[in-house]
Protein backbone atom coordinates (compact mmCIF):
# COMPACT_ATOMS: atom_id res chain seq x y z
CA UNK A 1 0.00 0.00 0.00
CA UNK A 2 1.21 3.60 -0.60
CA UNK A 3 0.54 5.95 1.66
CA UNK A 4 1.40 9.51 2.65
CA UNK A 5 4.39 9.36 5.22
CA UNK A 6 3.99 10.46 8.87
CA UNK A 7 6.32 11.62 11.14
CA UNK A 8 6.32 8.59 12.40
CA UNK A 9 7.58 6.82 9.47
CA UNK A 10 10.75 8.82 9.98
CA UNK A 11 12.85 6.67 11.89
CA UNK A 12 12.18 3.82 9.38
CA UNK A 13 12.65 6.45 6.29
CA UNK A 14 16.06 7.64 7.44
CA UNK A 15 17.15 3.48 7.71
CA UNK A 16 16.08 2.94 4.65
CA UNK A 17 17.97 6.15 3.25
CA UNK A 18 21.16 4.76 5.59
CA UNK A 19 20.97 1.18 4.10
CA UNK A 20 21.92 2.42 0.77
CA UNK A 21 25.11 4.77 1.70
CA UNK A 22 27.42 1.38 2.00
CA UNK A 23 26.36 0.54 -1.65
CA UNK A 24 27.81 3.94 -3.11
CA UNK A 25 24.93 3.11 -5.61
CA UNK A 26 21.66 5.72 -4.63
CA UNK A 27 22.99 8.31 -2.87
CA UNK A 28 26.64 11.02 -3.02
CA UNK A 29 26.05 10.99 1.31
CA UNK A 30 29.15 9.18 2.04
CA UNK A 31 28.19 8.83 5.75
CA UNK A 32 24.13 7.51 7.85
CA UNK A 33 22.16 10.93 8.51
CA UNK A 34 20.22 11.17 11.32
CA UNK A 35 16.57 10.93 12.05
CA UNK A 36 17.43 14.59 14.02
CA UNK A 37 19.16 15.84 10.78
CA UNK A 38 16.15 14.96 8.40
CA UNK A 39 13.20 16.64 10.84
CA UNK A 40 13.03 19.86 8.54
CA UNK A 41 13.55 17.85 5.12
CA UNK A 42 10.29 16.15 6.37
CA UNK A 43 8.43 18.83 7.94
CA UNK A 44 9.50 22.42 5.90
CA UNK A 45 7.68 20.29 2.42
CA UNK A 46 4.06 21.74 0.57
CA UNK A 47 2.99 18.47 1.26
CA UNK A 48 0.19 19.67 -1.59
CA UNK A 49 2.74 19.61 -4.30
CA UNK A 50 5.67 17.98 -2.70
CA UNK A 51 4.59 14.59 -0.94
CA UNK A 52 6.86 12.05 0.51
CA UNK A 53 4.94 8.10 0.35
CA UNK A 54 6.08 5.12 1.93
CA UNK A 55 5.13 1.64 1.13
CA UNK A 56 3.51 -0.04 3.78
CA UNK A 57 3.98 -4.44 3.50
CA UNK A 58 3.40 -6.11 6.33
CA UNK A 59 3.06 -3.38 8.68
CA UNK A 60 6.69 -2.24 7.74
CA UNK A 61 7.78 0.61 5.46
CA UNK A 62 9.22 -1.47 2.78
CA UNK A 63 10.46 1.63 0.74
CA UNK A 64 9.72 5.35 0.28
CA UNK A 65 9.23 7.93 -2.44
CA UNK A 66 10.21 11.98 -2.48
CA UNK A 67 9.25 14.73 -4.76
CA UNK A 68 11.96 17.44 -4.49
CA UNK A 69 11.56 21.17 -5.70
CA UNK A 70 14.24 21.32 -9.08
CA UNK A 71 17.01 23.88 -8.74
CA UNK A 72 14.39 26.21 -6.40
CA UNK A 73 13.57 29.01 -8.70
CA UNK A 74 9.50 30.09 -9.35
CA UNK A 75 10.10 29.47 -13.33
CA UNK A 76 11.00 25.52 -12.63
CA UNK A 77 7.50 25.45 -10.31
CA UNK A 78 6.22 22.56 -12.20
CA UNK A 79 9.60 20.35 -12.54
CA UNK A 80 10.00 17.78 -9.62
CA UNK A 81 12.86 15.53 -8.72
CA UNK A 82 12.06 12.15 -7.58
CA UNK A 83 14.04 9.68 -5.45
CA UNK A 84 12.61 6.01 -4.50
CA UNK A 85 14.53 4.56 -1.95
CA UNK A 86 13.24 0.62 -1.33
CA UNK A 87 14.37 -1.61 1.79
CA UNK A 88 17.07 -3.95 1.22
CA UNK A 89 14.79 -7.05 2.61
CA UNK A 90 11.47 -5.52 -0.46
CA UNK A 91 14.18 -5.01 -3.39
CA UNK A 92 12.79 -6.73 -6.14
CA UNK A 93 9.52 -7.08 -5.68
CA UNK A 94 8.68 -4.41 -7.52
CA UNK A 95 8.19 -1.45 -5.47
CA UNK A 96 9.89 0.45 -6.92
CA UNK A 97 7.89 0.40 -10.31
CA UNK A 98 4.89 0.56 -8.37
CA UNK A 99 6.31 4.20 -6.77
CA UNK A 100 6.67 5.28 -10.27
CA UNK A 101 3.46 4.68 -12.04
CA UNK A 102 1.96 5.93 -9.06
CA UNK A 103 4.03 9.40 -9.52
CA UNK A 104 3.47 9.29 -13.17
CA UNK A 105 -0.25 8.89 -12.64
CA UNK A 106 -0.78 11.62 -9.87
CA UNK A 107 2.19 14.48 -10.73
CA UNK A 108 -0.76 16.50 -12.86
CA UNK A 109 -2.59 16.69 -9.08
CA UNK A 110 0.28 17.75 -7.69
CA UNK A 111 1.08 20.29 -10.14
CA UNK A 112 4.10 18.77 -11.85
CA UNK A 113 4.57 18.50 -15.79
CA UNK A 114 8.09 17.71 -15.84
CA UNK A 115 9.94 14.89 -13.45
CA UNK A 116 13.71 14.23 -13.21
CA UNK A 117 15.69 11.44 -11.96
CA UNK A 118 19.45 11.65 -11.03
CA UNK A 119 20.77 8.60 -11.01
CA UNK A 120 24.58 7.23 -10.71
CA UNK A 121 25.22 5.64 -14.19
CA UNK A 122 26.65 2.23 -12.66
CA UNK A 123 23.46 1.91 -10.74
CA UNK A 124 22.28 -0.34 -13.50
CA UNK A 125 18.90 -1.49 -11.71
CA UNK A 126 18.08 2.42 -11.20
CA UNK A 127 18.32 3.58 -14.67
CA UNK A 128 16.29 0.68 -16.03
CA UNK A 129 13.36 1.05 -13.78
CA UNK A 130 13.39 4.97 -14.66
CA UNK A 131 13.64 4.03 -18.60
CA UNK A 132 10.84 1.30 -18.33
CA UNK A 133 8.85 3.93 -16.90
CA UNK A 134 9.43 5.46 -19.78
CA UNK A 135 11.84 8.44 -18.82
CA UNK A 136 15.00 9.09 -20.77
CA UNK A 137 18.08 10.01 -20.58
CA UNK A 138 18.31 14.02 -21.24
CA UNK A 139 21.82 14.90 -19.54
CA UNK A 140 25.07 12.98 -18.23
CA UNK A 141 27.73 14.77 -15.93
CA UNK A 142 31.19 12.48 -16.35
CA UNK A 143 32.72 12.33 -13.23
CA UNK A 144 30.81 14.66 -10.82
CA UNK A 145 31.40 12.43 -7.41
CA UNK A 146 34.18 10.50 -5.86
CA UNK A 147 32.64 7.62 -3.89
CA UNK A 148 35.84 6.17 -2.11
CA UNK A 149 38.40 7.27 -4.29
CA UNK A 150 36.35 6.64 -7.71
CA UNK A 151 35.25 9.54 -9.70
CA UNK A 152 31.40 8.34 -11.32
CA UNK A 153 29.15 10.08 -13.13
CA UNK A 154 25.50 10.91 -13.00
CA UNK A 155 22.76 10.27 -15.35
CA UNK A 156 19.68 12.80 -15.64
CA UNK A 157 16.42 11.19 -16.62
CA UNK A 158 13.55 12.81 -17.47
CA UNK A 159 10.00 12.61 -18.12
CA UNK A 160 7.60 15.08 -19.63
CA UNK A 161 3.85 14.58 -18.44
CA UNK A 162 1.95 16.98 -20.53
Amino acid sequence: MIRQATEVDLPSIVEIYNSTIPDRLATADLNPVSVESRKSWFGDRDWSTRPLWVFEKDNTVAGWLSFQSFYGRPAYGHTAEVSVYVSTAYRRQGIGNQFLKQAILLSPKLEINTLLGFIFAHNQPSLQLFKQNQFSQWGYLPQIAELDGIERDLVILGLRLS
